[in-house]
């Protein structure tokens, strides 16, 4: 069977494109390998979506957004893309093949590693990229924070309300979370700042325990305990069954103009695998409404 459109990620850019391709009466399958709303299920709520004064959780989110979608009858199959042509529209999963008249990549983006000795080995057992998903087991805790953006504002103040302490660790000497986060982070009695420094080693032995710390403005390095590290340095796009398929930056983002399309004709991309200048969920749902648009005026434009 030949569907009108594909829809690869279920985050609110592909939601979103599902809500507007189903409004379009476009026959529409999205592709999620894991549950529908991707990476910010990770944060416990949204304090910045328009029509959410005090913010709404990021569970209720994407539950009203999926119930919209599936409302319209578009299809779920819950499968990893392993790979893709482009030029067919075709999507090879890890059980089946499907086709399409139109392709809409919204595949999002996964945390960023700081590839430093201890990483890998104490993940899972301190070290940890989601504060809501680990937060409750660090109740009484010293844990630090790593980066220095609204993600990191925004789970220093979720980890205070379990953790003892709460240390931001950011490399530059003032951190580029908005103005409003920073000053809740400054209200907050048990979160303070390691700023102009780095986390060059994770130690401990069967757990965290500690680490090691380096000022970037003496050259000095010293051992810091802690119980936990979470890290926020940013997202790397989840691309790489796309790799010379797609025109792509050199970071595996997808260059996509404004209407959404790709360097291949009839794929469209949105949401935080698109190559942008802000990624928040306000803009990767606009994404998605305009790479639907898109997919349905080219499909409109092939079948006149």
């Amino acid at each position: 069977m030949t569907h009108d459109l594909i829809i690869i990620g279920a985050g609110p850019a592909g939601l979103t494109a599902a809500l507007y391709a189903g409004r379009s009466r476009l026959n529409t399958l999205m592709i999620e390998k894991m549950a529908p709303g991707g990476r910010i299920l990770m944060s416990e709520s949204i304090e910045n979506y328009p029509g959410f004064p005090g913010g709404v959780t990021t569970v209720e989110l994407i539950d009203r957004m999926e119930k919209q979608v599936r409302e319209l009858g578009v299809k779920f199959e819950s499968d990893e893309v392993l790979d893709l042509d482009c030029l067919k529209k075709t999507v090879i999963t890890s059980s089946a093949t499907f086709a399409a008249k139109a392709l809409i990549i919204a595949s999002g983006a996964h945390p960023r590693k700081l590839n430093i000795p201890g990483e890998k080995e104490f993940t899972g057992r301190g070290v940890s990229y989601c504060a809501t998903c680990d937060a409750p087991f660090y109740k009484g805790k010293n844990v630090v924070l790593v980066g220095g953006g609204d993600a990191v504002a925004e789970e220093a103040i979720y980890l205070s309300r379990f953790a003892s302490s709460v240390s931001v660790i950011h490399r530059r000497q003032d951190l580029r979370a908005s103005a409003i986060l920073q000053e809740k982070m400054q209200q907050d009695k048990k979160i303070n700042f390691i700023l102009s420094s780095l986390v060059t080693e994770i130690k401990g032995t069967k757990k965290v325990e500690a680490i090691k710390i380096k000022d970037l403005l003496t050259g000095k390095e010293d051992d810091f305990c802690c119980d936990g590290v979470f890290i926020y340095i940013g997202y790397e796009p989840e691309t790489v069954f796309l790799k010379g398929k797609i025109q792509m930056d050199e970071a595996g983002f997808i260059i996509a103009d404004d209407s959404m399309s790709t360097s291949v004709e009839g794929v469209f991309a949105c949401g935080d695998c698109r190559k942008k200048s802000l990624y928040q969920v306000i803009n990767a749902c606009g994404d998605g409404a305009v790479a639907a648009d898109s997919a349905y005026k080219f499909i409109a434009n092939r079948s006149n």
